[in-house]
């Protein structure tokens, strides 16, 4: 194992984000804290209680997750992505290292950076409303399961991806739709029966349902399922990712 050559793809990764602080962390924080200003404060004000919980620390889980998914997917397919259309994938494809420590790295820092996120978000939303963390060892937990996941996704999207399109098709149509739907403003118990059984098809009802009961005890599905369904993924992605290499597959321009 080329442990210098992890370090260094992770830390040129690392790099990239504090050179890009606007974009890379300034953006998501200020988009996630208006809403926590439209729908903690100006709808949350005048909705009742979820589950004993107050509506506006009732979206913080869901909140949170929103933004951990789209930020994961987008840091690692971006950071492979970037040296295939630059031309600079030929320096990394030249260097003594394998496809399991350019995985490891880019999807490490892409991770990194995703967790930070999501710690600042946590941190933002103690300006706009008050919350309690009841499990913040499994709230970790949760937190770094998903972002890795995630970021393991946003690497295959970035090796299948030949254009910038292609980088925002899969999380704009299929993942945002899929949190929104997931449970992030609402519990899925809400819903007319029917409706709560398609719920259940959903992957990210699982993630969001765990999270939140990593914060207030609550959640519309069974933990363990949740937690089964998200190393299910992770099992799945790193299956793929070994089949593809395993398979003569080249990272090519």
């Amino acid at each position: 194992m080329n442990f210098y050559g992890i370090r260094a793809i992770y830390r040129f990764e690392m790099a990239r984000t504090f050179r890009t602080l606007l974009e890379s962390v300034a953006a998501p924080v200020l988009t996630t804290s208006l809403y926590f200003i439209v729908f903690g404060k100006a709808i949350g004000s005048r909705m009742g209680d979820i589950d004993s919980i107050g509506y506006g620390a009732f979206i913080i889980p869901g909140l949170v997750m929103l933004s951990l998914l789209n930020e994961s997917i987008s840091n690692a397919s971006f950071g492979i992505y970037m040296p295939k259309w630059a031309g600079t994938i030929y320096e990394l494809l030249s260097a003594p290292v394998s496809w399991i420590e350019v995985l490891i790295g880019y999807v490490g820092a892409a991770a990194t950076k995703s967790v930070l996120l999501g710690l600042l978000i946590l941190a933002t939303a103690r300006f706009f409303v008050p919350y309690q963390i009841a499990h913040p060892l499994w709230m970790m937990g949760f937190l770094l399961l998903t972002a890795i996941t995630f970021s393991l996704f946003g690497f295959i999207i970035g090796l299948w991806a030949d254009s910038f399109q292609k980088l925002q098709v899969i999380p704009m149509l299929i993942v945002t739709p899929l949190t929104f739907l997931g449970g992030a403003f609402y519990s899925i118990n809400m819903l007319p029966p029917v409706w709560q059984k398609i719920s259940l098809f959903n992957p990210v009802v699982y993630l969001i349902s765990a999270f939140r009961w990593s914060f207030y005890g609550v959640a519309d599905v069974d933990v363990v399922m949740s937690i089964g369904m998200t190393c299910g993924f992770l099992i799945v992605c790193l299956t793929f990712v070994w089949w593809v290499f395993k398979s003569g597959y080249k990272i090519r321009r």
